[in-house]
Formats: C-alpha cells, sequence, structure tokens
C-alpha cells in the first residue's frame, strides 16, 4: 500500500504543471472503461461533463477524470486528455469513432501568483498541453502538496495542494481518495498546527500531532479566503470494488464528509466543493446495504486524510505574498 489512490487496482495518476505560472493539472486514468458519477454540493463549481454521471443518464463508464487549476481557462485540460486517449484507441464508440469520456472539475488560482497572460487575452493557455503531459506521465507514484492541480491551490491561512490517501475497508476493498485542496476556509485548528482531520490520521502521516490540548471558542471561528469563484476543493474518490452508477453517486455523497471533518467552512456558497467517485470493479461488489456504506464510511475518512496530507506536504509558492506552507509555520 502506497497510501494514494493507485492502490486501488485500474487506476493510474498523471500530474503536469506550469512552475511559471504557478498552476497545473492532475489526471486520474482508468485502465478501462470505468462505472463513475459526481456529487456537488459546492455554490461555485466548475465542472465539464458532469450531466452524463449522473445515474439515469445513457453513458456507462469513464476513461478518465481530471482535477485542473485554471479556473473556466483550465476546462481545456481535458482536451489534452481525450486527445491522448484518442491515440490509444480509447473512447465510447459510435459507429468507427470513439468519443473519451472525460469528466472534470476546476480550481481558481489565478490570483496565487504567476505569469498568466492567457487571462488577459492574446495568448493561449497552457491547460490543453498539460492535460495531454499529465495524461502520458500517469503512473502509481505521483508527487503530494505543490503538483499536479494543487499546484497554485490555497487555504485561508495556508498553502493548499494535492492530497491522496488509501485504506482497505471493513470489506476487504481498497478505498482511495484523490483531491485538490484549495479551500475558502482553513485545515488546521485556530492558528496552530493541528489539523481538522487529526483524529482520522494514520502513522503520522501529516505530522501525528493529534488533537490540541482543547479547542477554544476562537477556533471555531470562520477565516475565508478571496471572494465568490477563488475556491474550491476538488476530488476523486475510488474503489475496487463493483458498484452500479447509482452506488457510485451515494459514495460520492457519502465522501463530502471528508470534506466537512476536514475544512472549516466547506460546501459553502463561496466553494465550488465536487467529489467524483468511481468503481474499478476489480474486486465483489458488496454483499448488502451495510456493505456499501462500509465503503462509504472508509471513502469520507481516507478523504479527509487527503485533504490534510495535501496540505501538510505543500511548499510556498516563491512570489510575494504567496502564502506560506504549513511546514514553513509549524514544522519542528
Amino acid at each position: 500500500m502506497r497510501n494514494l489512490i493507485t492502490d486501488v487496482r485500474g487506476l493510474l495518476v498523471g500530474q503536469a504543471h506550469d512552475a511559471d505560472a504557478a498552476t497545473g493539472v492532475t489526471v486520474a486514468m482508468f485502465e478501462r472503461p470505468t462505472v463513475a458519477s459526481v456529487a456537488i454540493l459546492g455554490g461555485a463549481p466548475g465542472v465539464r461533463d458532469t450531466a452524463l454521471l449522473e445515474p439515469e443518464m445513457t453513458v456507462e463508464h469513464v476513461d478518465a477524470i481530471v482535477l485542473s487549476g485554471g479556473s473556466a481557462w483550465g476546462l481545456a485540460a481535458a482536451d489534452g486528455v481525450m486527445a491522448h486517449l484518442a491515440g490509444q484507441g480509447r473512447g465510447f464508440a459510435i459507429g468507427p469513432l470513439r468519443v473519451p469520456i472525460v469528466p472534470q472539475a476546476i480550481l481558481f488560482d489565478l490570483l496565487t501568483g504567476g505569469a498568466k497572460p492567457w487571462a488577459k487575452g492574446g495568448e493561449e493557455a497552457p491547460y490543453r498541453r498539460l492535460g495531454a503531459e499529465a495524461a502520458a506521465n500517469a503512473g502509481a507514484d505521483f508527487a503530494l502538496g505543490t503538483a499536479g492541480a494543487g499546484f497554485g491551490a490555497t487555504t485561508a491561512n495556508l498553502k493548499g495542494g494535492l492530497g491522496s490517501a488509501s485504506a482497505r475497508a471493513a470489506t476487504g476493498q481498497i478505498v482511495g481518495a484523490l483531491v485538490a485542496v484549495n479551500a475558502v476556509g482553513t485545515a488546521t485548528i485556530g492558528d496552530g498546527p493541528h489539523f481538522w482531520a487529526a483524529p482520522y490520521e494514520r502513522e503520522g502521516e501529516f505530522g501525528g500531532l493529534g488533537w490540541p490540548a482543547g479547542i477554544r471558542p476562537e477556533d471555531l471561528g470562520l477565516r475565508f479566503k478571496g471572494g465568490a469563484g477563488q475556491n474550491t476543493t476538488i476530488a476523486l474518490v475510488a474503489t475496487d470494488a463493483v458498484l452500479t452508477k447509482a452506488q457510485c453517486k451515494r459514495l460520492a455523497l457519502a465522501a463530502h464528509d471528508g470534506l466537512a471533518r476536514a475544512l472549516r467552512p466547506s460546501h459553502g456558497a463561496l466553494d465550488g466543493d465536487v467529489v467524483f467517485a468511481a468503481a474499478t470493479g476489480h474486486s465483489g461488489a458488496p454483499s448488502d446495504a451495510f456493505a456499501l456504506t462500509e465503503l462509504c464510511a472508509t471513502a469520507a475518512d481516507v478523504l479527509a486524510r487527503a485533504v490534510a496530507r495535501g496540505v501538510h506536504a505543500a511548499t510556498a509558492l516563491p512570489f510575494a505574498g504567496a502564502l506560506p506552507a504549513w511546514r514553513d509555520r509549524f514544522r519542528g
């Protein structure tokens, strides 16, 4: 177990970034067409091809899922992933043609430093290129923190980042999470180093600090970053179980509990919180509703851990006024 979403069989992750622009792309590549759904609980999402993931829609499988920076500009990343998949003969069959199915969610990182001339017109944004590079780079190991879709991500008080975690559910199946943490609020408690996700930590994966000695009323005060459209935490949870689209929808909804456990606040009008869920089908189906609930609870736990890991692993951007990273403020 790598403690990464790639512990789920049938799934690889690729990443690419533009350091000068402080933005990037993360792609979950499925080794075969995979059942997936989505749940959007934030008030300001940016998405592509998510309507087809609803259980009543016709298309049953996806080929990849993209998480990207760049706000609406970043939606072009899926074009690059589609081009890569088409070159492999992947996609939904329509006569002699293939259309790769690549849903996507984006986050806002346009104001966190770096040169973004395309946002002023006259130059093409890099996201199609970054999407293709990320797809080509897909593998079992990948970087956390200031990487991929989390490269330019921030929280209200610290640098955000790309996080991942995994666990074996009581059913024996593997569940993993992948998240780009760009929250309107905080992943840490008050002014200290402790993470809201502390009760779910395993083996000191984000510092091993546990809870603080006490949580004061002022620690519960909300801290906000930016304005409308300037935030979004986007994630994928996946399992190697066999699930239907409706069960994937339930998995995505339940996994949002992980965001609520790890970020304060979450699911607000200023966040675009999106969670995809996918089932690669390499192990058996849940035996009953209780077994499905085990998978759902595990998904929420691993997503909470992934959020904290993304912030814990991040490094600060080298720009004036950039937020400090957790490691800059608290390590040692």
